[in-house]
């Protein structure tokens, strides 16, 4: 009898232990998958508040552009070559000049005049961080449309209407579009658009999510119905409850194991020491023949051992540490030295690396980026430096200022995740770069989603009005080539051609594609004669 007590004794101490991870598994999960579903729910509001942003600065640019050219009158050849513009924009319903009060004076397309309800005095007129630039609804019937001013001098002005389609808005995950609502208003509680499913169904017990533009007077809402999300994405709560017990069960070991007290910064620092980061090379290629016209380098992590450390493992680590900017120097000299033979055969073939703002304006960047390109004897106007637009560049006219040094060496620059960072284009133009990539979450849609096809659509006539040309990023299939062909996008990046890869395989690949194109030229031109 007296052994049973320290096996109850265990038993029960087990029992606790398997019931405390249990808990906290619980928690864990349900913490977590709550977590999720407010991140994708607030990203889908951050996607509105973009293509929102996006529509107003492909109006603003508009405007720009007509005034550029003397058009801000009402004589018969100026409203003729507003509605050429006007046609070329689908986006844009119509165009009207206006006096400095609002009062309409002209428009191009004068019928549209009569589907207003009304029309708003500037004093009503909702100020954007642009002092030149004004918001306000425009009441119609069959649906409000949104009024852009641009004050030109200081007795006229141009306004552009607007469309607001309700296929923007409709980018609700299938589980969720029955039960919510998104809206588009401005601040001061005017609707501009609304796409709910079934008008007369209410919600019951809605959680919201809003964002406000920082640029514009504008404010989008995402409404669920409560009890929905109780059941949506919750998959991964046994998932998660399996992590969360593995990871309790594996404490002591980690603890018991544990190598160096330094942490994951000094492994960086070892890691750079060693030049374990090394270049793969992704193609860009011309949409329409498929040829490889450059490269972007993205850096990976190959450790002693052989083992591939994924860049999301370590690039965030990188750049809050301070570490991002002696990896960066050093994944593009190895990539360089790679490349060397390849970029002075083909003086036209482009190598694209990635900087982060804070390193662009760090003292010295220019001067080093020269040394490093020289060293290799390579032309600098074969190089391009991708600034990722995830983060927002503070100071943008020292940011213009070296844009335009490097330029004045030679050098390109692109905007990298256009559509998903902080900058509209009527700031990138600002910048003076030469390329914009459209990020990857518009080329995921543009062949479902017509109102994606209308921003990339936007992106590309503001593009060429900024003298830039375009890239599209994250492209998988030929349907999504076709799509984007049509929108006017020439140059594409993505696993449709290949995914990043090592330099050999990269050579190769360059190669045979080369000599494919190359084999196939005499044929189509014999078809061609024939």
């Amino acid at each position: 009898m007296a052994s049973a007590r320290p096996k109850f004794t265990l038993a029960a101490l087990v029992l606790a232990s398997m019931a405390a991870f249990a808990l906290a598994g619980h928690f864990a999960a349900t913490r977590f998958i709550h977590n999720q579903q407010a991140h994708h729910l607030d990203e889908l509001t951050e996607v509105v508040l973009r293509r929102s942003e996006f529509a107003v600065d492909f109006a603003a640019a508009s405007l720009d552009k007509l005034a550029g050219r003397g058009l801000a009158t009402c004589d018969p050849g100026s409203l003729q070559a507003i509605r050429l513009h006007v046609y070329q924009r689908s986006a844009v319903k119509d165009v009207r000049l206006v006096n400095s009060d609002g009062s309409v004076i002209c428009s191009a397309y004068s019928e549209t005049l009569e589907f207003d309800k009304g029309w708003v005095e500037r004093g009503d007129m909702l100020a954007s961080r642009d002092s030149r630039l004004m918001l306000f609804r425009v009441e119609q019937f069959g649906g409000d449309a949104l009024g852009v001013l641009r004050d030109i001098g200081n007795r006229k002005a141009l306004v552009a209407i607007l469309g607001v389609n309700a296929s923007l808005f409709d980018i609700m995950p299938a589980e969720l579009r029955a039960h919510g609502e998104v809206l588009l208003a401005l601040n001061n509680g005017a609707q501009l658009g609304k796409f709910i499913l079934d008008p007369d169904k209410a919600l019951s017990h809605p959680v919201e999510f809003a964002k406000s533009s920082t640029r514009y007077p504008l404010r989008t809402v995402i409404r669920i119905n409560r009890t929905v999300l109780s059941t949506w994405n919750t998959e991964a709560y046994w998932p998660a409850m399996a992590v969360a017990l593995a990871l309790g069960v594996l404490f002591g070991v980690l603890l018991s194991r544990t190598r160096r007290v330094e942490g994951p910064v000094a492994d960086l620092d070892r890691a750079l020491a060693r030049g374990e980061f090394r270049p793969y090379f992704q193609p860009i290629f011309d949409l329409r023949t498929g040829r490889i016209n450059g490269c972007e380098i993205l850096a990976r992590w190959l450790r002693e051992d052989g083992t591939i450390v994924p860049p999301m493992n370590f690039i965030p680590l990188a750049e809050s540490s301070g570490r991002i900017e002696a990896m960066t120097w050093q994944i593009l000299c190895r990539a360089l030295a790679d490349l060397q033979p390849h970029l002075k055969a083909d003086k036209e073939f482009k190598l694209s690396f990635n900087v982060v703002p804070k390193h662009l304006l760090s003292t010295g960047f220019v001067e080093t980026l020269r040394s490093n390109v020289a060293a290799a004897k390579v032309s600098a106007r074969q190089i391009v430096i991708e600034v990722t637009e995830r983060d927002e560049l503070d100071d943008l006219a020292r940011a213009a200022a070296v844009v335009r040094e490097l330029r004045d060496y030679g050098f390109r620059v692109a905007i990298d995740d256009v559509g998903v960072g902080h900058s509209g284009l009527s700031r990138l133009k600002g910048l003076g770069a030469n390329t914009i990539k459209i990020d990857k979450f518009f080329v995921d849609t543009v062949t479902a989603d017509a109102s994606t096809t209308t921003i990339v659509e936007m992106l590309v006539a503001l593009a060429r009005d900024f003298h830039m040309t375009v890239v599209a990023e994250g492209v998988e299939t030929e349907e999504q080539v076709c799509a984007l062909i049509s929108c006017g996008v020439e140059e594409g990046q993505g696993y449709l051609v290949a995914a990043p890869l090592p330099f050999t395989k990269f050579s190769e690949l360059v190669a045979s594609r080369r000599a494919a194109i190359a084999a196939a030229a005499p044929i189509d031109g014999a078809a061609l004669v024939a």
